[in-house]
């Protein structure tokens, strides 16, 4: 039997849905066509043509791992974010599209910097791929970056982004423990910490638990660990009237700023994200 486009886009659909997959007929589109290097145009004006018997085993390969509930992107390798395209890897969380809103809240804050010391210097504690410090980066031409990660393999993940996206010269990456060894002060602090209590972990949709990194994840008894450390000693590295960005959990709206306003920070705005709910809190230091 000839396999085409269409007969294994529908051979996929049909195996994600018996496996329970909301999406199927989009992660069938786009992992065929991610791995076939196809624009998506392409791929539905081509459903007859006819596939390698190459390219079929390596797509039925990708099928039997998505029908595991490995997600889309860790299959491909890659993701875009804020319209770069990331590598990641078992060291990294995935960059997701919620966490662009992130970088949307901070870029006025950033040009605004700029406007006033022609710079902006951005730490990005546990940065994984990179994703939040090398997205504002892109939209700020005149900001340098530094992205902190607890893994080396993290670390090494994000310097490759960098480099693939030609942002290398104003990026570096550094292994460290929050803020164990950064040196120097930041216009702009941001973080996506690990913010899921240890007690809910296990219970995660497996796509999540099984593929991204239990550090990125477990966020101790009570999801705040990472809070009370970047609260504790952010005011030391960063500069005069600098800015503070944390995600959050959907229901850490209220918690972590008043974790923060506890070590002197105050609230300066908030952020949502697609579906409407808390997913970032902005601070600046003192009152």
């Amino acid at each position: 039997m000839t396999d085409t486009l269409d007969s294994l886009f529908a051979e996929a659909r049909a195996r994600f849905l018996k496996a329970h997959i909301g999406e199927a007929a989009l992660d069938a589109r786009v992992l065929i066509s991610g791995l076939l290097d196809l624009p998506a145009v392409a791929f539905m004006t081509r459903g007859d043509e006819v596939v390698s018997q190459k390219d079929a085993l390596r797509i039925r390969a990708a099928i039997d791992r998505r029908a595991a509930h490995e997600p889309v992107h860790r299959i491909l390798g890659e993701r875009e974010f804020y319209g770069l395209m990331l590598g990641m890897s078992e060291h990294t969380l995935e960059p997701r599209p919620d966490s662009e809103m992130i970088v949307e809240g901070l870029i006025p804050f950033a040009q605004k910097i700029v406007a006033a010391k022609k710079c902006c210097q951005i730490l990005d504690l546990g940065t994984g791929t990179g994703a939040i410090c090398l997205a504002l980066l892109s939209a700020v031409p005149e900001a340098t970056g530094v992205g902190s990660d607890l893994s080396p393999g993290a670390v090494a993940m994000a310097q490759a982004n960098a480099a693939r996206n030609t942002l290398d010269q104003r990026f570096s990456g550094v292994e460290s423990d929050w803020f164990g060894s950064i040196v120097g002060k930041f216009d702009i602090i941001v973080s996506n910490p690990p913010y899921i209590r240890t007690e809910v972990v296990a219970s995660l949709a497996p796509e999540v638990r099984d593929h991204d990194p239990a550090l990125a994840l477990d966020g101790g008894v009570d999801g705040l660990d990472a809070y009370r450390t970047i609260a504790a000693h952010a005011a030391g590295h960063l500069a005069d009237d600098g800015i503070v960005g944390v995600e959050i959990g959907y229901d850490q709206m209220q918690v972590v700023g008043e974790l923060f306003e506890g070590e002197g920070f105050r609230v300066i705005d908030r952020v949502r994200d697609l579906g409407g709910n808390d997913r970032a809190i902005l601070f600046s230091f003192g009152r």
